[in-house]
């Protein structure tokens, strides 16, 4: 079945002279002297103009094209927590430079052979972040607002504007290209699912350097002129709800996890809050259902990744059915697809698939062809009722989001291989308790030792793909990894068998 919303207005046609940057910073430059971003802390709060904001960011696009990087020049960012990042992000696209967003948690051979897959002319980087030796490094000036500005490079909005990664099936991260035209991509959000206008302080609780954060907890509101709250790194989790009240915030973004620390303690009255966003792994309706009895506010999820964003949510104005992922977006055009590709009877489990011409969705991955029409297929599994709603029912392939990040088990299989004692492992995502999901190694061998486990899978991997616990077969009573008539291991059988035993069999 296909499913699409329309709303008036939606679909805007910009020209071709066009710039990520501009178009998300264009309300705020109305406006100059309002907040656009404020870094928090429990006692105050450092605050930056949209005017000091354009200014940095126009500041580090002549300071990049000063040090001879091109429109069109591809350069990779290896920055901290800090408002750096955005900067530096939105700066690059600002002189049309493709700013290639990676994960600072990343080890020196993960990150070198991503680099490798898209040919970076220089990085960008801060600290002792692990770099690539090979690329000419760059260190961004103290008060960029302060440095001579770039025009904007405006050109057709169909060019290459920024790279991020995903994992593939394959083991290997995926490079995604997107175009300056993402950003009308991100329209059918602001209604159909942050509720967002040009009045709200929306606090997001991850990272500057998170692409979650980026687009939902810096882009999107400054896109409508509203300002952004983000928490600075000394503010612990359990501390938020003190920071949305003292702060104002009207809207609070974040995941799942941060919701139920949130709900174990004493939540302050929030009387400005008008409602909450969740996105990046599951919502469970019981911590929903908790939450908005706790606060008197829903939460509203949204579903997607980092091909298109997210396209389908809950919203203010359209609330998600409890258990569903909600609708699509106002514009969007998605369908439910059979086996064959073609549309799934109503009520049936089906292949979720996105419209093709769809401008949020990616110019294709590093080196292959575009997504071929009408269909660009995701890879979830949902069913639909009546009202249009959707239901999750998995994944097709065995991707796992530990964290809301989403992780390829071959590609931590391949970086365990050799790990003293194992022998034959596989990894898989297990829920060793309600609302918590981590990464377990299974390994035949009966000699490892948990201290060099640790060690070696933190050489090779980014903390967030480490294992969490490490499991003997044996103490799932098998001798060898279970398998299907085809040599696949069975991944959801070790899964079911992890989640019924013990909890001391293993060695967490």
């Amino acid at each position: 079945m296909e499913i699409s919303v329309d709303i008036p207005d939606h679909n805007p046609t910009e020209p071709t002279a066009f710039n990520l940057a501009e178009y998300v910073l264009r309300k705020g430059a109305a406006t100059p002297d309002k907040v656009a971003l404020a870094v928090l802390t429990l006692t105050g709060a450092t605050r930056w103009s949209y005017a000091r904001l354009i200014d940095s960011v126009q500041g580090i696009a002549g300071w990049l094209l000063d040090q001879g990087l091109a429109p069109g020049d591809r350069l990779l960012i290896r920055l901290g927590n800090s408002p750096d990042y955005p900067l530096c992000y939105l700066g690059a696209m600002a002189a049309g430079i493709v700013p290639v967003a990676t994960s600072p948690l990343l080890t020196l051979p993960e990150i070198t052979r991503m680099a490798a897959q898209v040919g970076p002319v220089a990085v960008i980087a801060s600290g002792d972040i692990a770099c690539p030796e090979s690329l000419r490094r760059l260190t961004l000036p103290e008060t960029p607002e302060t440095l001579p500005p770039a025009p904007w490079h405006r050109a057709d909005q169909g060019r290459e504007a920024y790279i991020v990664f995903t994992s593939g099936t394959s083991g290997t991260p995926l490079a995604v290209r997107h175009a300056h035209r993402a950003i009308l991509g991100r329209l059918p959000m602001h209604h159909g699912w942050e509720g967002i206008s040009a009045s709200d302080r929306l606090l997001h609780s991850g990272a500057f350097n998170w692409t979650y954060t980026m687009g939902t907890g810096l882009m999107d509101p400054w896109t409508v002129g509203a300002t952004a709250l983000i928490a600075a790194p000394s503010v612990a989790p359990e501390q938020l709800a003190l920071v949305l009240r003292r702060h104002d915030a009207t809207i609070f973004a974040s995941v799942p996890v941060i919701f139920r620390r949130l709900l174990r303690g004493a939540l302050p009255r929030l009387p400005r809050l008008r409602h909450a966003l969740s996105a990046g792994e599951a919502l469970a309706p019981d911590l929903r259902a908790a939450w908005t009895e706790r606060t008197g506010t829903d939460i509203h999820e949204a579903l997607g990744m980092s091909e298109i964003s997210t396209f389908l949510s809950g919203s203010p104005a359209r609330p998600a059915p409890p258990g569903s992922c909600g609708y699509p977006q106002p514009g969007r055009r998605i369908a439910v697809l059979d086996d064959s590709g073609n549309p799934a009877p109503p009520g049936e489990t089906g292949h979720l698939a996105v419209a093709t011409d769809d401008p949020g969705l990616m110019l294709s991955y590093e080196g292959e062809a575009p997504p071929p029409d009408p269909w660009f297929t995701t890879g979830d599994l949902v069913s639909a009722n009546a009202t249009g709603a959707l239901f999750y029912q998995g994944r097709a392939d065995e991707m796992m989001n530990p964290g809301g990040i989403r992780v390829s088990p071959r590609e931590i299989e391949m970086a365990l291989s050799g790990l003293p004692g194992a022998g034959e492992l596989a990894v898989c995502e297990i829920g060793p308790r309600p609302g918590s999901r981590i990464i377990a190694c299974f390994y035949a061998g009966d000699d490892v030792q948990e201290n060099v486990a640790n060690d070696f899978a933190a050489a090779r991997l980014a903390r967030y793909k480490c294992p969490r616990v490490w499991i003997p077969l044996s103490a799932l009573g098998l001798t060898d990894l279970p398998r299907g008539p085809t040599g696949k291991v069975l991944r959801s059988r070790l899964q079911a068998l992890a989640e019924e035993m013990p909890a001391h069999a293993g060695k967490p």
